[in-house]
């Protein structure tokens, strides 16, 4: 298995703290891994296996168990009293109504409750207010380059971040020896399971080829700016009868299944946020070649997805920011501490170069500002403050911020 330190490192740091660890992320990210991981390191410290109570939802064994209340009675006749028992429900929301159930497991004495969902509508609702203030959710992605080349005994880091760009991140393709037919149909098949089971039968839509267009429309245009009008308006125009409102319930379903993430603007100077015209980038680039048609000119956007992701890897509250009348690829926030990223594939060309600095330049507080490129000339340049990083070294954390 490979090892999610960082995941694995905030589990620990929340074990037996009174609150509910919910973990969520896109299918086949990983997440019943890190359980397997966590409870590996329990038992490497003396917990024993009468203390863990591990449930899958989605495996037939535990079938009876969607039943909240036959949820509820079996973990509760295993827990061990005066013993802490750990309690593992894997995608928890396969069982309705399943915050019954874990809030009642919760409020036993010496539990410690983990949950793992693959749809963030899970944390709506009721549960958002039955359990409030009562949980934490940790948001698990796909591998990070610097888990992925961990694997790899390609040595040329040039080649291997290729492949994590056109493989993509999900933790088993590093098992199918970069078999082009094999990857394209693991990828094939997450997708279609997220498709059908996160999204349709949620949102009780007939109507896949509609869904798909949607799909296959935000993949088109990561990292460019794109309203839900404008979604609406490109269907319509190719013959597609579907009115905004159910754009807007087709993406909100999209992006509550971690397929895709919205990333909103800010007006840097107004420090204020902005209504219209958001970005949407995909959970896996992987996921996005078998999408859409490849090109090269897409090469900007990927690099910018793969920032995205990775800032949002680093814990980071990530915007587009605007600047007048320019745009910062993105305004990463931690507390009180702000970064501004502009990326690029290249900056070789001199007019390139002034464009991607000018929006930094234009910035005028003291807050960090790196621009990151693929070039390894130029690398480690200061300009007037702003900071060039190789981007691999940068995904490879040999480079901060």
């Amino acid at each position: 298995m490979i090892q999610r330190k960082d995941y694995l490192q905030e589990l620990c740091r929340w074990r037996d703290k009174q609150v509910i660890k919910v973990i969520t992320g896109i299918r086949r990210c990983g997440k019943s891994t890190l359980f397997s991981l966590f409870i590996d390191k329990l038992r490497e410290e003396g917990v024993s296996s009468e203390q863990i109570i591990w449930i899958n939802l989605e495996d037939l064994a535990y079938e009876e168990l969607l039943d909240y209340r036959k949820l509820y009675a079996y973990v509760k006749e295993r827990l061990q009293p005066g013993r802490k028992t750990y309690i593992f429900l894997d995608e928890v929301q396969n069982c309705q109504d399943f915050e019954r159930a874990v809030d009642s497991l919760f409020i036993q004495p010496d539990t410690d409750v983990y949950i793992t969902g693959s749809n963030a509508f899970m944390l709506s609702g009721e549960l958002a207010t039955l359990l409030s203030g009562r949980y934490i959710t940790i948001t698990m992605q796909p591998l990070s380059f610097a888990e992925y080349y961990s694997t790899t005994s390609q040595q040329n880091r040039g080649e291997a971040f290729q492949e994590y760009m056109r493989f993509g991140a999900f933790p088993y393709v590093t098992q199918l020896n970069r078999n082009e037919e094999s990857v394209r149909i693991y990828l094939e098949g997450i997708y279609n399971t997220i498709l059908v089971k996160d999204v349709a039968m949620r949102e009780k839509i007939t109507d896949l080829t509609i869904l798909e267009s949607v799909v296959r429309t935000l993949a088109s245009n990561i990292g460019s700016p794109i309203s839900i009008k404008k979604i609406a308006d490109t269907l319509v125009s190719s013959g597609r009868k579907i009115s905004v409102n159910t754009v807007e319930r087709f993406v909100r379903a999209l992006t509550d299944s971690f397929i895709f993430y919205k990333v909103d603007r800010y007006d840097v100077k107004g420090r204020q946020y902005l209504k219209t015209l958001g970005k949407y980038y995909i959970a896996d680039t992987g996921l996005r070649r078998i999408l859409t048609a490849e090109s090269t000119a897409d090469l900007g956007h990927l690099l910018e997805n793969i920032v995205y992701l990775e800032l949002m890897r680093r814990n980071m509250r990530v915007n587009i920011g605007k600047v007048a009348e320019y745009e910062v690829d993105f305004v990463a926030e931690n507390g009180e501490e702000v970064t501004y990223y502009q990326v690029s594939a290249s900056v070789l060309d001199e007019k390139t170069k002034e464009r991607e600095l000018r929006v930094l330049q234009k910035i005028k507080d003291n807050h960090p500002k790196i621009l990151l490129t693929l070039d390894v000339v130029g690398a480690n340049a200061n300009y007037d403050g702003i900071r060039q990083y190789n981007l691999i070294d940068w995904l490879l954390k040999k480079q901060t911020p």
